[in-house]
């Protein structure tokens, strides 16, 4: 069992908390609003508890499911509680009209988040390319990710499969702009005629 804390009450929040928690694992939820916090954990339920904001979280996994205008400063805010832990930024940094990112390379939400976190975190980018239906599903899926050392990546490849997902590690932080592309061509084929039941995925052939 991994215990993960989510930063945010939103649909991500409620979709990645409840596989988690249905897959076993420990979930807390931290929000600025202590009662939407508390909604979702209710929610949710297998025991998910509720964290304060800007305090310690308990999870050696901390998933940030906030805004990508919002993750930076959220970060920072945190500081040095955040210490040492694996940090999931799942932000989708779109330009207003989902044809392209805010963002330049070298400059992804990920690594900009990496620039305020402590040293001994590790950022990963993860699950922004997987729409809420998707994960709620419940199905196998890839989730594609990237960031982090060889080892963080390595403990959260072990927690994706543990829900029954396909980990598939693109890489260091360096990777993480592309994934934040991808995902406008995920929104592309499922605008086009896929629909958002669609996920991209990395098969050997």
């Amino acid at each position: 069992m991994t215990t993960i804390s989510i930063i945010g009450s939103g649909n991500m929040a409620n979709a990645i908390g409840t596989r988690a928690a249905q897959h076993g694992h420990a979930v807390e939820i931290i929000s600025r609003n202590a009662s939407k916090a508390q909604a979702l954990a209710d929610h949710i339920g297998h025991g998910t508890t509720v964290g304060s904001f800007g305090t310690q979280p308990s999870g050696e996994i901390v998933i940030v499911a906030i805004l990508f205008a919002d993750a930076v400063d959220v970060v920072a805010q945190f500081g040095d509680a955040l210490a040492g832990k694996i940090l999931v930024d799942i932000t989708n940094p779109f330009n207003a009209d989902g044809s392209g990112v805010v963002t330049t390379e070298g400059n992804s939400i990920a690594q900009q988040i990496a620039a305020v976190a402590p040293d001994s975190a590790h950022v990963i980018k993860a699950f922004n390319g997987l729409f809420r239906g998707v994960i709620d599903a419940d199905k196998p899926v890839d989730v594609i990710f990237a960031g982090g050392d060889a080892e963080s990546r390595a403990r959260f490849a072990t927690f994706v499969d543990s829900m029954g997902m396909r980990a598939r590690d693109a890489g260091g932080l360096e990777t993480t702009y592309a994934i934040e592309w991808a995902s406008i061509v995920l929104m592309g084929i499922a605008r086009n005629g896929a629909g958002f039941g669609t996920a991209l995925a990395a098969e050997t052939v």
